[in-house]
Protein backbone atom coordinates (compact mmCIF):
# COMPACT_ATOMS: atom_id res chain seq x y z
CA UNK A 1 0.00 0.00 0.00
CA UNK A 2 1.42 3.34 -1.03
CA UNK A 3 2.32 5.67 1.78
CA UNK A 4 1.84 9.39 2.11
CA UNK A 5 3.63 12.00 4.13
CA UNK A 6 0.93 12.07 6.82
CA UNK A 7 -2.82 11.45 6.89
CA UNK A 8 -4.99 14.46 6.26
CA UNK A 9 -8.15 15.40 8.05
CA UNK A 10 -11.46 16.34 6.52
CA UNK A 11 -11.91 20.08 6.11
CA UNK A 12 -14.77 22.09 7.59
CA UNK A 13 -16.49 22.29 4.21
CA UNK A 14 -18.03 18.77 4.36
CA UNK A 15 -19.80 19.72 7.61
CA UNK A 16 -21.66 22.46 5.77
CA UNK A 17 -22.28 20.05 2.89
CA UNK A 18 -23.72 17.42 5.26
CA UNK A 19 -25.96 20.06 6.90
CA UNK A 20 -27.43 20.96 3.51
CA UNK A 21 -27.99 17.27 2.79
CA UNK A 22 -29.83 16.94 6.11
CA UNK A 23 -32.22 19.71 5.10
CA UNK A 24 -32.73 18.18 1.66
CA UNK A 25 -33.42 14.78 3.24
CA UNK A 26 -36.10 16.28 5.50
CA UNK A 27 -37.67 18.01 2.50
CA UNK A 28 -37.72 14.79 0.48
CA UNK A 29 -39.26 12.83 3.34
CA UNK A 30 -41.93 15.52 3.62
CA UNK A 31 -42.59 15.30 -0.12
CA UNK A 32 -42.75 11.51 0.07
CA UNK A 33 -45.31 11.74 2.90
CA UNK A 34 -47.41 14.34 1.09
CA UNK A 35 -47.42 12.26 -2.09
CA UNK A 36 -48.57 9.10 -0.32
CA UNK A 37 -51.24 10.93 1.70
CA UNK A 38 -52.55 12.69 -1.37
CA UNK A 39 -52.73 9.46 -3.35
CA UNK A 40 -54.44 7.69 -0.46
CA UNK A 41 -57.12 10.34 -0.15
CA UNK A 42 -57.63 10.46 -3.93
CA UNK A 43 -58.05 6.68 -4.20
CA UNK A 44 -59.99 5.97 -1.00
CA UNK A 45 -61.22 9.14 0.65
CA UNK A 46 -60.85 9.35 4.44
CA UNK A 47 -60.40 5.59 4.72
CA UNK A 48 -57.67 5.66 2.13
CA UNK A 49 -56.02 8.56 3.97
CA UNK A 50 -55.73 6.51 7.16
CA UNK A 51 -54.18 3.65 5.21
CA UNK A 52 -51.84 6.11 3.50
CA UNK A 53 -50.62 7.41 6.87
CA UNK A 54 -49.55 3.91 7.82
CA UNK A 55 -47.89 3.41 4.44
CA UNK A 56 -46.02 6.73 4.66
CA UNK A 57 -44.71 5.90 8.13
CA UNK A 58 -43.48 2.53 6.90
CA UNK A 59 -41.90 4.04 3.78
CA UNK A 60 -40.12 6.81 5.69
CA UNK A 61 -38.80 4.35 8.25
CA UNK A 62 -37.71 1.94 5.55
CA UNK A 63 -35.99 4.69 3.56
CA UNK A 64 -34.09 5.84 6.64
CA UNK A 65 -33.19 2.58 8.36
CA UNK A 66 -32.97 -0.06 5.62
CA UNK A 67 -31.75 1.72 2.48
CA UNK A 68 -28.25 0.29 2.92
CA UNK A 69 -29.53 -3.28 2.77
CA UNK A 70 -31.41 -2.58 -0.47
CA UNK A 71 -28.31 -1.15 -2.16
CA UNK A 72 -26.09 -4.01 -1.01
CA UNK A 73 -28.65 -6.59 -2.15
CA UNK A 74 -28.91 -4.97 -5.57
CA UNK A 75 -25.17 -5.57 -6.10
CA UNK A 76 -25.22 -8.98 -4.37
CA UNK A 77 -22.53 -7.66 -2.00
CA UNK A 78 -21.50 -9.90 0.89
CA UNK A 79 -19.75 -8.96 4.15
CA UNK A 80 -16.07 -9.91 4.27
CA UNK A 81 -13.71 -10.47 7.16
CA UNK A 82 -10.28 -9.02 7.76
CA UNK A 83 -8.79 -12.48 7.21
CA UNK A 84 -10.26 -12.52 3.69
CA UNK A 85 -9.21 -8.99 2.68
CA UNK A 86 -6.51 -7.79 5.10
CA UNK A 87 -5.17 -5.05 2.81
CA UNK A 88 -8.64 -3.62 2.22
CA UNK A 89 -9.30 -3.55 5.96
CA UNK A 90 -5.96 -1.84 6.58
CA UNK A 91 -6.78 0.90 4.05
CA UNK A 92 -10.24 1.57 5.46
CA UNK A 93 -9.03 1.52 9.07
CA UNK A 94 -6.18 3.95 8.32
CA UNK A 95 -8.41 6.44 6.51
CA UNK A 96 -11.22 6.17 9.09
CA UNK A 97 -8.77 6.94 11.85
CA UNK A 98 -7.32 9.84 9.85
CA UNK A 99 -10.85 11.28 9.49
CA UNK A 100 -11.59 10.49 13.17
CA UNK A 101 -14.65 8.52 12.16
CA UNK A 102 -15.87 5.00 13.01
CA UNK A 103 -14.84 2.02 10.92
CA UNK A 104 -17.59 1.11 8.39
CA UNK A 105 -18.69 -2.40 7.53
CA UNK A 106 -16.94 -3.84 4.47
CA UNK A 107 -18.58 -5.73 1.62
CA UNK A 108 -17.42 -7.25 -1.65
CA UNK A 109 -19.66 -7.76 -4.68
CA UNK A 110 -18.91 -10.64 -7.08
CA UNK A 111 -19.48 -8.26 -10.03
CA UNK A 112 -16.57 -8.32 -12.52
CA UNK A 113 -17.16 -4.68 -13.43
CA UNK A 114 -14.80 -2.33 -11.53
CA UNK A 115 -16.90 -0.15 -9.24
CA UNK A 116 -17.45 0.82 -5.62
CA UNK A 117 -20.07 2.51 -3.48
CA UNK A 118 -20.87 3.47 0.09
CA UNK A 119 -24.21 3.33 1.84
CA UNK A 120 -25.71 3.94 5.27
CA UNK A 121 -27.57 6.73 7.01
CA UNK A 122 -24.56 8.06 8.98
CA UNK A 123 -20.92 7.21 9.77
CA UNK A 124 -22.03 5.00 12.68
CA UNK A 125 -24.15 2.85 10.33
CA UNK A 126 -22.10 2.94 7.14
CA UNK A 127 -20.96 0.27 4.73
CA UNK A 128 -18.38 0.44 1.95
CA UNK A 129 -18.61 -2.07 -0.89
CA UNK A 130 -16.17 -2.81 -3.69
CA UNK A 131 -16.54 -5.19 -6.60
CA UNK A 132 -14.18 -8.05 -7.30
CA UNK A 133 -13.45 -6.34 -10.59
CA UNK A 134 -12.10 -3.19 -8.96
CA UNK A 135 -9.92 -5.16 -6.54
CA UNK A 136 -8.31 -6.97 -9.48
CA UNK A 137 -7.95 -3.88 -11.67
CA UNK A 138 -6.52 -1.22 -9.39
CA UNK A 139 -3.18 -0.95 -7.66
CA UNK A 140 -3.23 -0.72 -3.84
CA UNK A 141 -2.52 3.01 -4.07
CA UNK A 142 -5.45 3.55 -6.46
CA UNK A 143 -7.81 1.38 -4.40
CA UNK A 144 -6.91 3.39 -1.31
CA UNK A 145 -7.83 6.57 -3.19
CA UNK A 146 -11.22 5.08 -4.14
CA UNK A 147 -11.84 4.16 -0.50
CA UNK A 148 -11.13 7.77 0.45
CA UNK A 149 -13.72 8.94 -2.07
CA UNK A 150 -16.38 6.56 -0.74
CA UNK A 151 -15.70 7.44 2.88
CA UNK A 152 -16.12 11.11 1.95
CA UNK A 153 -19.62 10.33 0.67
CA UNK A 154 -20.42 8.86 4.09
CA UNK A 155 -18.98 11.80 6.02
CA UNK A 156 -20.80 14.31 3.76
CA UNK A 157 -24.14 12.50 4.35
CA UNK A 158 -24.52 12.00 0.59
CA UNK A 159 -25.70 8.43 1.06
CA UNK A 160 -28.78 9.28 3.12
CA UNK A 161 -30.09 11.85 0.64
CA UNK A 162 -29.39 9.45 -2.24
CA UNK A 163 -31.30 6.62 -0.59
CA UNK A 164 -34.32 8.74 0.26
CA UNK A 165 -34.41 10.15 -3.27
CA UNK A 166 -34.33 6.63 -4.68
CA UNK A 167 -37.20 5.58 -2.42
CA UNK A 168 -39.26 8.58 -3.49
CA UNK A 169 -38.60 7.85 -7.15
CA UNK A 170 -39.62 4.24 -6.55
CA UNK A 171 -42.93 5.35 -5.05
CA UNK A 172 -43.65 7.59 -8.03
CA UNK A 173 -42.83 4.75 -10.41
CA UNK A 174 -45.11 2.40 -8.47
CA UNK A 175 -47.99 4.85 -8.75
CA UNK A 176 -47.34 5.03 -12.49
CA UNK A 177 -47.59 1.26 -12.75
CA UNK A 178 -50.76 1.15 -10.64
CA UNK A 179 -52.32 3.73 -12.96
CA UNK A 180 -52.98 0.93 -15.45
CA UNK A 181 -55.71 -0.40 -13.17
CA UNK A 182 -57.38 2.94 -12.49
CA UNK A 183 -60.55 3.99 -14.41
CA UNK A 184 -59.04 7.15 -15.88
CA UNK A 185 -60.79 7.06 -19.22
CA UNK A 186 -62.60 4.82 -21.64
CA UNK A 187 -61.07 2.34 -24.02
CA UNK A 188 -62.70 0.50 -26.90
CA UNK A 189 -60.59 -2.56 -26.14
CA UNK A 190 -61.52 -3.91 -22.71
CA UNK A 191 -58.37 -6.04 -22.62
CA UNK A 192 -56.10 -3.28 -23.87
CA UNK A 193 -54.29 -0.64 -21.83
CA UNK A 194 -56.13 2.47 -20.78
CA UNK A 195 -54.87 5.42 -22.88
CA UNK A 196 -55.19 7.87 -19.99
CA UNK A 197 -53.29 5.51 -17.69
CA UNK A 198 -50.51 5.10 -20.26
CA UNK A 199 -50.28 8.89 -20.52
CA UNK A 200 -49.95 9.12 -16.74
CA UNK A 201 -47.15 6.56 -16.82
CA UNK A 202 -45.35 8.58 -19.48
CA UNK A 203 -45.54 11.62 -17.19
CA UNK A 204 -44.66 9.95 -13.89
CA UNK A 205 -41.71 7.95 -15.24
CA UNK A 206 -39.61 11.01 -16.17
CA UNK A 207 -40.85 12.70 -12.98
CA UNK A 208 -39.27 9.91 -10.93
CA UNK A 209 -35.99 10.41 -12.76
CA UNK A 210 -36.21 14.16 -12.26
CA UNK A 211 -36.60 13.69 -8.51
CA UNK A 212 -33.33 11.77 -8.37
CA UNK A 213 -31.50 14.24 -10.60
CA UNK A 214 -32.73 17.29 -8.70
CA UNK A 215 -32.04 15.83 -5.26
CA UNK A 216 -28.67 14.32 -6.09
CA UNK A 217 -26.49 17.11 -7.35
CA UNK A 218 -23.65 16.12 -9.64
CA UNK A 219 -21.48 18.37 -7.49
CA UNK A 220 -21.56 15.68 -4.80
CA UNK A 221 -19.13 13.60 -6.88
CA UNK A 222 -16.80 16.57 -7.33
CA UNK A 223 -17.03 17.20 -3.58
CA UNK A 224 -16.29 13.58 -2.72
CA UNK A 225 -13.38 13.53 -5.18
CA UNK A 226 -11.88 16.64 -3.60
CA UNK A 227 -12.50 15.53 -0.01
CA UNK A 228 -11.26 12.01 -0.70
CA UNK A 229 -8.09 13.37 -2.28
CA UNK A 230 -7.61 15.62 0.75
CA UNK A 231 -8.09 12.66 3.10
CA UNK A 232 -5.61 10.44 1.24
CA UNK A 233 -3.34 13.32 0.14
CA UNK A 234 -3.11 11.58 -3.21
CA UNK A 235 -5.37 13.17 -5.87
CA UNK A 236 -3.34 11.70 -8.74
CA UNK A 237 -4.04 8.18 -7.50
CA UNK A 238 -7.78 8.86 -7.57
CA UNK A 239 -7.51 10.42 -11.04
CA UNK A 240 -5.78 7.31 -12.36
CA UNK A 241 -8.29 5.04 -10.62
CA UNK A 242 -11.25 6.91 -12.11
CA UNK A 243 -9.87 6.55 -15.63
CA UNK A 244 -9.41 2.80 -15.19
CA UNK A 245 -12.85 2.38 -13.62
CA UNK A 246 -14.53 4.39 -16.38
CA UNK A 247 -13.04 2.30 -19.19
CA UNK A 248 -13.67 -0.93 -17.31
CA UNK A 249 -17.32 -0.04 -16.67
CA UNK A 250 -17.83 0.84 -20.33
CA UNK A 251 -16.38 -2.51 -21.43
CA UNK A 252 -18.53 -4.47 -18.95
CA UNK A 253 -21.75 -2.47 -18.44
CA UNK A 254 -24.34 -3.78 -16.00
CA UNK A 255 -27.92 -4.47 -17.12
CA UNK A 256 -30.15 -1.47 -16.47
CA UNK A 257 -32.83 -3.35 -14.54
CA UNK A 258 -35.03 -1.88 -11.81
CA UNK A 259 -32.90 -2.79 -8.80
CA UNK A 260 -29.65 -1.58 -10.30
CA UNK A 261 -31.02 1.70 -11.69
CA UNK A 262 -32.12 2.67 -8.18
CA UNK A 263 -28.59 2.03 -6.82
CA UNK A 264 -26.52 3.28 -9.77
CA UNK A 265 -26.19 6.82 -8.40
CA UNK A 266 -24.38 5.42 -5.35
CA UNK A 267 -21.49 4.07 -7.42
CA UNK A 268 -18.25 5.89 -8.10
CA UNK A 269 -18.78 5.55 -11.87
CA UNK A 270 -21.87 5.08 -14.03
CA UNK A 271 -22.30 1.29 -14.27
CA UNK A 272 -24.40 1.46 -17.44
CA UNK A 273 -23.76 2.34 -21.06
CA UNK A 274 -25.98 3.71 -23.81
CA UNK A 275 -29.19 5.67 -23.43
CA UNK A 276 -32.77 4.83 -22.54
CA UNK A 277 -33.68 4.38 -18.87
CA UNK A 278 -30.04 4.28 -17.76
CA UNK A 279 -29.33 7.70 -19.29
CA UNK A 280 -32.56 9.13 -17.86
CA UNK A 281 -31.52 8.29 -14.30
CA UNK A 282 -27.83 9.23 -14.69
CA UNK A 283 -26.41 11.54 -12.02
CA UNK A 284 -22.67 11.19 -12.70
CA UNK A 285 -20.71 14.16 -14.05
CA UNK A 286 -18.35 13.64 -17.03
CA UNK A 287 -15.38 11.54 -15.97
CA UNK A 288 -12.93 13.69 -17.94
CA UNK A 289 -13.93 16.74 -15.89
CA UNK A 290 -13.53 14.86 -12.62
CA UNK A 291 -10.04 13.72 -13.62
CA UNK A 292 -9.08 17.23 -14.74
CA UNK A 293 -10.16 18.71 -11.40
CA UNK A 294 -8.15 16.13 -9.47
CA UNK A 295 -5.04 16.85 -11.49
CA UNK A 296 -5.54 20.55 -10.85
CA UNK A 297 -5.86 19.80 -7.13
CA UNK A 298 -2.62 17.81 -7.27
CA UNK A 299 -0.90 20.74 -8.94
CA UNK A 300 -2.12 23.10 -6.21
CA UNK A 301 -0.81 20.77 -3.51
CA UNK A 302 2.58 20.55 -5.21
CA UNK A 303 2.74 24.33 -5.57
CA UNK A 304 1.91 24.79 -1.89
CA UNK A 305 4.86 22.64 -0.93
Amino acid sequence: MAGVARPGHMSKEPKLHSHHNGLKTAALLGLLTALILGAGYWLGGSGGLVFAVLISLAMNAGSYFFSDKLALRAMRAQPVSEAQFPELYAMVRELSQAARQPMPRLYVSPTPQPNAFATGRNPQHAAVAVTEGIVRLLSPRELRAVIGHELSHVYNRDILISSVAAALAGIITMFAQLAIFLPLGGSDDEDGPNPASLLLMLILGPLAASVIQLAISRNREFQADADGATLTRDPLALAGALEKIHYGAQRMPLPADGRLTSAAHLMIANPFSGGGLAKLFSTHPPMAERVARLRQQAGAIQYAR
